[in-house]
Order: C-alpha cells, then structure tokens, then sequence
C-alpha cells in the first residue's frame, strides 16, 4: 500500500462497530413512551450519537419533569439498553473484516464510546470478543464526553501520539464533531443520522486510500 498507515484507528461502538444504535432509538423510544412523550425524527439529534444523560435529560425536557428525575430516567435508558445488547448486537457490514486487517497490517486500534462502560464492556465481551483492542474508553472515563474533543485527546495521549496522526472512524454528528475537534482524521460510515462533511474537517484522502487498501487485502 503507497498511502502512510495512521498512527491509530479509533472506532467509536455504536452505528459504527456494532449496530446498536437502533436499539438505542428503540430504549429511548420506550422509555420516552413511559414518560408521555412519542418519540420523533426531531428528537433524533438530542437521542442518536448522545450520552445517556444528555439523552435523558432531552426526555425530562421535552416532557415538562424536573432535574430530580434525571438520575432515575438515566437508569431505565442504560437498564433497557443493556438488555437489548445482551439479546444480540450484530456487527456492521465489513466491521469484522477491517479490524481484522488493520490486526494484520500491525495497526494498532482503540474503542471510543459515548456509551457507558457497562455497556461498553457488554459489547466488546460480546459482538467485539475477537476483536484485540488496545484499550476502551467509555463515556465514564473522562470528564465530558462527545461531543467534546475529551475521549479522542485521551485516546490519543494514550497511544502516545498526536490525534492529527489518528484517524477517527464514526457514524454521528456528536461524534464526528468531537473527533475533529481533538484533530483527529475522521472517516464517516453513513448510519441513522446524516453528517454534515464541514463537521468532519477536510477530507483525509490519505487515510481512505491507506484503510481502502487494508480492506482490499482483508
């Protein structure tokens, strides 16, 4: 392969990995059903990409409660969910066969979610078990989560690079916002919501010519 292969490949989990985020629009969808509220595409930004308390407190929103509830609704969300993964979280189409290369090609990858670590750890023990992380970080290991630029800076520091030198694979507005905002390369896979590519910074052909090649040699 003629293109530089990135220092890193950071991999957010849900729509991206595992096909999980439509069970999560299914937790919120019913947990926003308990609370009076019908669940519409014009909830989609506040609920697809999100943490489990931003998600929950667009719920106690939209519905009139007050912040004493947030702490409760946040549970039900991250209990139903959990549930829902433990059933079965497939994997994405051509997931399994790039992680499988970039193993092969001696390119080390991390796990970056804005899902808690109980979930986080539900999944890569499930879906993901074959799958040799470097290491995973939750919406639970930094102070602000996406989409803030703190989980893809920490991952960065982790691996001892610089984000510019990593290349951030993810499937929302939130997330590809905070993987650009650290300065990571961000490669979008189209999933629920559409991403505006001026979130994602400059197209990093480099990258999409190096990871094309490592998936055609998968």
């Amino acid at each position: 392969m003629s293109a530089p292969a990135p220092a890193a490949v950071l991999f957010d989990m849900d729509g991206t990995l595992v096909d999980t985020e439509v069970l999560w629009w299914e937790t919120a969808h019913e947990v926003a059903a308990g609370l009076g509220h019908r669940l519409t595409d014009a909830d989609a930004p506040e609920v697809v990409g999100r943490a489990v308390a931003d998600t929950a407190a667009h719920l106690i929103a939209v519905t009139g409660g007050t912040a004493d509830e947030l702490p409760a609704v946040a549970a039900e969300l991250t209990g139903s969910f959990h549930r829902k993964v433990d059933a079965g979280a497939p994997l994405r189409p051509g997931a399994a066969a790039l992680l499988a290369s970039l193993e092969r090609h001696r390119v080390p990858f991390a796990l970056v979610s804005a899902s808690p670590r109980s979930v986080v750890d539900a999944v890569v023990t499930g879906a993901l078990a074959k799958a040799p992380f470097a290491f995973t970080l939750s919406a639970d290991d930094t102070v602000r989560t996406k989409p803030h630029p703190d989980p893809y800076m920490a991952a960065a520091t982790r691996f001892g690079v610089p984000a510019s030198a990593c290349v951030a694979v993810e499937d929302s507005p939130d997330g590809t916002a905070s993987a650009h905002a650290a300065g990571c390369a961000v490669l979008v896979v189209p999933s629920l919501l559409p991403v505006d590519p001026a979130r994602g910074g400059p197209s990093p052909v480099a990258w999409k010519r190096w990871i094309s090649g490592c998936s055609a040699t998968a």
